[in-house]
């Protein structure tokens, strides 16, 4: 009876996720470069105006002689500054003023903004964005008030316990690429920058030619086209963009680091490997591995380290998409005297079965289970739909992954899991980082 129940459960989800997430867009490019994407669901009377910038923290400011890290996440803030036709402080007050929502986030490979408002409120939201890219304020208070708006978001998130553990990663897994270097910057490297530094690295990235923007929801579609030449035709376009980043020479024997942390008490052990970077059908595969390794309390790391054995306070496996490399990592917390070396031993051992021998075909279909519920739920928002078709163009190449990425998941077997496992996650392919309390000699 139970196996009938979850095979029914699995044929349920199947139909849902196929039928139920198809998105229709349309595409097209302004003159300027921009890229759009117009995707209308009038269900509900609201529309979201989002703008990805192909800008990350591995984009490195200021010169080869003076190279500044962090800028992108600076200007995710800076650009809420004002514009020359909104006064400064006014851009966070007139979108709640206007019945609206926002916010902005960077990563390593990119910057998005986005609006959501009420539909009858579009024009707005496309001209904030507007001025975003074709006049904003740039000054010298506008930089010394975010610089400490910035400061004050690494002491909060990035000097809290186990919150430099990406930082750690990035200076020990890569050498020459600028992944090295954290998102947030170093704080350094901000108050040194200048203000011709930081006019200059937004003259290079944050054209519309650099630009997707994406507008969904309730809209008609015709006069949101005229709207979207109204207000962003007058932009022009910004340089094009080249990258010439180094390469990573491959790790074929264990590196052992360690980094340490005043505000923790318990150590941790981390093992972190260079993986493919967005889109490759091997990243997907290792998506798959971190889930069936971690993916919830039943998965194995947890069930056998957290629950039985009692060894752990916690056991993650994850796969860090990014655009150059990905990064695998494992982590894991020990209980009492279980030692770091121990925890290593016993994550090893799992890996090694998943190499050694098929993951069953219940936890196969499990797993796509789990991968067809993630893609349900990603678009099952107008604002997870317009991240999800800005990312899919500016990271991956491809909008239409947005319905058809489930398949690849969904075509993805029991003998490319093992393949996978045996050619990414071997120990001399990885760091093993210790992560310690810091000392106050140290």
């Amino acid at each position: 009876m139970k196996k009938c129940l979850f095979t029914l459960a699995a044929f349920v989800l199947a139909i849902t996720a196929t039928t139920a997430q198809e998105v229709k867009f349309e595409e097209f490019d302004l003159d300027n470069g921009l890229h759009v994407i117009l995707h209308q669901d009038n269900t509900a009377p609201v529309v979201i105006t989002s703008v990805m910038y192909d800008v990350g923290g591995k984009d490195i400011g200021g010169s080869p002689e003076a190279p500044r890290t962090g800028f992108a996440h600076f200007f995710e803030h800076l650009l809420f500054e004002g514009s020359e036709n909104i006064e400064r402080g006014e851009f966070m007050k007139i979108i709640p003023a206007n019945g609206g929502t926002f916010n902005a986030n960077t990563s390593q490979d990119r910057t998005y903004y986005y609006e959501i408002f009420p539909s009858n409120k579009l024009e707005l939201g496309l001209w904030l964005e507007s001025e975003r890219m074709l006049h904003p304020v740039i000054d010298q208070i506008g930089v010394d008030t975010q610089n400490e708006v910035v400061k004050e978001e690494k002491r909060q998130r990035y000097d809290a316990p186990y919150g430099k553990i990406i930082e750690a990663i990035g200076l020990n897994l890569f050498n020459a690429h600028p992944y090295k270097d954290p998102n947030i910057g170093y704080m350094e490297h901000l108050d040194a920058a200048t203000l011709e530094e930081f006019t200059a690295y937004f003259k290079t990235f944050y054209g519309p030619n650099n630009a997707v923007l994406v507008v969904a929801g309730d809209i008609d579609v015709t006069k949101t086209k005229k709207l979207i030449g109204d207000y962003f035709n007058e932009v022009k376009r910004g340089p094009d963009v080249v990258r010439n980043f180094p390469k990573e020479t491959p790790i074929t024997e264990t590196i052992k680091a360690k980094a340490y942390d005043k505000n923790i008490q318990v150590p941790a052990i981390v093992a972190t490997y260079r993986t493919p970077g967005y889109g490759t059908r091997d990243s997907y595969v290792l998506d798959m591995i971190s889930s069936y390794l971690s993916g919830g309390k039943s998965s194995v790391l947890y069930k056998k380290l957290v629950d039985e054995q009692k060894q752990a306070l916690a056991a993650q496996a994850v796969n860090i998409s990014q655009m150059d490399y990905s990064i695998f990592a494992f982590f894991s917390i020990p209980i009492g005297d279980v030692t770091l070396d121990t925890l290593l031993t016993e994550i090893d051992e799992e890996v090694a079965k998943m190499q050694n021998e098929l993951i069953s075909e219940r936890n196969h279909q499990k797993l796509i289970n789990q991968f067809e519920n993630q893609f349900v739920n990603a678009n099952a928002s107008i604002a997870g739909v317009a991240e999800s078709l800005a990312t899919y163009y500016l990271l991956y190449g491809d909008v239409n992954l947005i319905n058809k990425e489930i398949d690849i998941y969904r075509s993805i077997t029991r003998e490319e899991i093992q393949a996978v496992a045996k050619k990414y996650l071997s120990p001399n392919q990885r760091v093993e980082l210790e992560y310690l309390p810091k000392k106050d000699d140290q």
